[in-house]
């Protein structure tokens, strides 16, 4: 017996593609019901914002074959049988391997993701031209346990004041989970490590205003109830959830762009789901619309980096999948390192 297979109707550049999706009665998130269709309808809904937040650049897709509660497991490279008007680019990775990666282009590119199953778009910094240098700065606000959503929405307008007065300009959006995002345009004129040392000039200034909130330890015995500034996810091949992408989470929330206006109005991350977003999209249009219009540049951030080098203050730990850096203190828990041991 055939299984079950329907076919959408994709508007895109390139006119109307046909996209099939097998099993598209399969529920992905069981607490709302939310099938494999829904899914690829609502990504249809938002193709505008989704491709102009996540489009042209390297993404790998977070699929999840058997649900949210399954199984889940990332793709980079494009399976074999990807149609042609799935796209890629060569990226470099920090082993010094180099690979083909997915691009998403047009909206019949982000519903064949969805018939792959994928639920989580994590897409690069950087854009398909020039994938080495992002053009976007990241700031991942990420509650430790004891710390919650309130917590790192009354840290992100501290944040949002430290970087305007480095001459950048915030936009925020939720993380569809705790914590927040804040994205700042830049011109793509440094690689990812210089912007991963200016993520770090930013976070040290902010825990220096707000030492009892904000913190910047590497280590989870070390940071305390403080809203974690996760300054590893500015990295090469770090991602984060893109900008309208679902998450593997009950409620089917989504990562969600909003206004500073509203961050102080009081939001409900819970309130932006898979099924209420496409209305809110109507509503209130896209917050990042002109995300990349006007980028900055980071170097008044990366004075701050050497200022910060030339007091003592050093590199920091890097993921455990990383080379070791030049610099980098020893990577073990400081509970855990015999003194003896290390200069």
């Amino acid at each position: 017996m055939a299984s079950e297979r329907i076919t959408l109707t994709v508007p895109g550049p390139h006119g109307d593609r046909e996209v099939g999706l097998s099993s598209p009665n399969r529920v992905l998130w069981p607490e709302l019901g939310i099938t494999k269709h829904e899914l690829a309808e609502y990504l249809i809904a938002v193709s505008t914002p989704f491709l102009s937040a996540n489009g042209d650049r390297p993404v790998s897709l977070e699929r999840f074959p058997e649900g949210v509660d399954g199984e889940r497991f990332y793709s980079k490279n494009p399976p074999k049988g990807a149609p042609g008007f799935i796209e890629t680019v060569t990226v470099a990775y920090n082993s010094g391997r180099k690979h083909p990666q997915i691009v998403l282009t047009e909206p019949a590119a982000v519903v064949w993701a969805a018939q792959m199953n994928t639920v989580v778009f994590h897409p690069w910094a950087s854009l398909t031209d020039n994938t080495d240098n992002p053009v976007e700065l990241r700031i991942d606000l990420d509650p430790q346990p004891g710390t919650d959503f309130a917590d790192a929405a009354a840290v992100a307008p501290a944040l949002r004041e430290v970087l305007e007065e480095a001459g950048l300009t915030a936009f925020i959006k939720t993380s569809g989970n705790r914590g927040l995002h804040v994205f700042c345009p830049i011109e793509p004129t440094h690689e990812f490590l210089d912007v991963r040392h200016a993520v770090i000039a930013a976070g040290r200034e902010l825990e220096r205003r707000m030492p009892d909130k904000v913190t910047m330890n590497w280590w989870k015995e070390e940071r305390g109830e403080r809203i974690f500034i996760d300054f590893n996810q500015a990295n090469r091949d770090r991602t984060m959830a893109g900008a309208y992408s679902p998450r593997a989470l009950p409620g089917a929330t989504v990562s969600m762009p909003i206004t500073w206006d509203e961050l102080a109005g009081g939001v409900d991350p819970a309130a932006f789901t898979v099924r209420d977003a496409p209305q809110r999209l109507a509503d209130v249009g896209d917050p990042w619309a002109s995300l990349l219009e006007k980028p900055s540049r980071i170097d008044t951030l990366l004075e701050w980096w050497q200022r910060d080098l030339d007091n003592g203050l050093g590199e920091l730990s890097f993921p455990p999948d990383f080379p070791k850096m030049p610099g980098e203190p020893p990577r073990v828990q400081p509970s855990r390192i015999n003194p003896e041991n290390w200069d």
